[in-house]
């Protein structure tokens, strides 16, 4: 592929123009990137078509109200924003950036970086700071993108700055929620989510944006868990990173290589598939505070919170203005995170308990198997060397089936539905879906293995219901 800054500087050679924001930061520090971001000093419609036309790319306004122009390559592998100068001067444009790292100019035709604000300086020590205190006020979004940019990044917050992002945290509400998550979803994605949610917590954005996790602070468990719910729901998150970077440790080489390209896929809102899994730890426990009670022998309950979670999880995302495929997939995992457990006082399981388990847990049935795994090891109170060990063994059996029934790998009906419908002399309705479900798990079990098996079997199980 082309270089897209190359194609930049020929096409422009005779514009004002500047490379600005994350692209010198990330250039400054040694990481690749394909999306450009261009300061002009003139007509920026005019820049962006003579960049498309060089790059033989698309071209079009990506905001009327500020002006910015988008160009975006053939093989869609790289994209330049072209924004006009906020302000007279480059400078002026600079000042009125986030944080120094992000305010740094490059001349595009050439010449020493501007870095009015020591953002290389800045970047040297690993520092995020503010460009100026009315950062925050000018807009209360940067909150989130500093616990974003210190944990995408690796950096220390400038105690200043902290203090600063504080006083706004709560505006955080007023901001365009679609906003506020673009910047959520790479906090969660980031290398080390728990330091940006730790960020989030020192300067207030946590009740902000998410009331509802601050909410598990100070929610007591059983003995059987040794954290309140909100260090347990942390806990949680960290083992969900664990797995997703090396799901071999757990399950083995063969299902862990199967799991890592499944969790590396694409999946909805910009986010792969273990990224939704990481939304899915951090919301699975959502509703413990709602049904937290207590038994006359002091035992602590949370009945029907994975319920009332999975409800909870979609009104949450509903406010974030996810995508429904997010919201459904965590409002499943919240729903279904128990099951695992509750087989491993069943084992051995018998093949028809297997079946019920994928075809209950479906389309969630790896996912939320990966997420009672992790829920599992941060549950560390009394038995717990116990109950892992007996958690983790089923698991590892569940993988498999779990993992062949997500991919497709399924019984082929014996019977259409019409046909089993006609020799059992029935109309189609609830108690025909029932049959055919009964006949799935019995051939799954291996009970039948022929149309006519299955024709017999579904008449006996019609006539043992009359």
């Amino acid at each position: 592929m082309a270089d897209p800054l190359q194609i930049a500087r020929d096409a422009l050679s005779d514009a004002q123009a500047w490379l600005v924001g994350g692209a010198v930061r990330d250039r400054l520090l040694g990481r690749t990137t394909k999306d450009l971001d261009l300061a002009v000093g003139g007509d920026v419609e005019a820049a962006a078509r003579a960049l498309g036309r060089a790059a033989r790319a698309a071209v079009f306004p990506l905001s009327e109200a500020f002006g910015a122009w988008r160009v975006i390559g053939r093989d869609g592998g790289w994209q330049a924003d072209l924004a006009p100068l906020a302000g007279t001067t480059i400078e002026d444009d600079l000042a009125q950036r986030d944080f120094t790292l992000n305010a740094i100019a490059e001349p595009l035709a050439g010449g020493d970086p501007i870095d009015p604000t020591g953002g290389r300086a800045d970047l040297a020590e690993r520092r995020l700071r503010m460009v100026s205190p009315r950062s925050f006020r000018d807009d209360p979004l940067r909150v989130m993108r500093l616990a974003r940019f210190a944990c995408e990044l690796e950096l220390e917050v400038d105690a200043d700055t902290l203090a600063a992002a504080a006083l706004q945290s709560q505006r955080l509400a007023d901001v365009a929620q679609e906003r506020v998550f673009a910047e959520l979803r790479r906090v969660v994605a980031a290398p080390d989510p728990l330091a940006g949610l730790a960020l989030m917590d020192d300067v207030g954005a946590t009740a902000a944006v998410l009331p509802e996790l601050a909410a598990l602070r100070g929610v007591e468990q059983s003995a059987y868990h040794h954290l309140d719910v909100h260090g347990h729901t942390l806990a949680v998150l960290a083992e969900t990173v664990a797995l997703q970077r090396d799901p071999a440790a757990v399950f083995g080489a063969e299902p862990g290589a199967r799991l890592a390209e499944l969790l590396e896929q694409p999946f909805a809102d910009e986010l792969t598939r273990g990224t939704a899994l990481r939304f899915g730890a951090l919301l699975h426990d959502i509703a413990k505070p709602q049904t937290r009670g207590e038994l006359d022998n002091g035992r602590v309950t949370f009945y029907d919170h994975d319920r009332q979670g999975a409800e909870l999880s979609r009104a949450i995302l509903t406010r974030l203005r996810t995508s429904e495929r997010l919201k459904a997939h965590v409002a499943a995992l919240a729903r279904h995170h128990l099951r695992l457990g509750f087989l491993v006082h069943e084992r051995p399981l018998p093949a028809r308990r297997v079946h019920w388990y994928v075809t209950r847990c479906a389309p969630v049935e790896v996912d939320v198997s990966l997420l009672s795994v992790a829920d599992r090891l941060a549950t560390r109170g009394r038995k717990a060397d116990e109950a892992i060990a007996k958690h983790l063994e089923l698991a590892r059996e569940l993988i498999g089936p779990a993992l062949a029934w997500e991919a497709g790998e399924r019984p082929v009906p014996l019977i259409r539905g019409d046909e089993l419908a006609a020799a059992l002399q029935i109309r189609p309705g609830p108690r025909l879906g029932e049959l055919l479900a009964e006949l799935e798990a019995a051939q799954y079990a291996g009970e039948v293995a022929t149309r006519d098996e299955a024709v017999a079997h579904a008449r006996a199980v019609l006539a043992a219901g009359e």
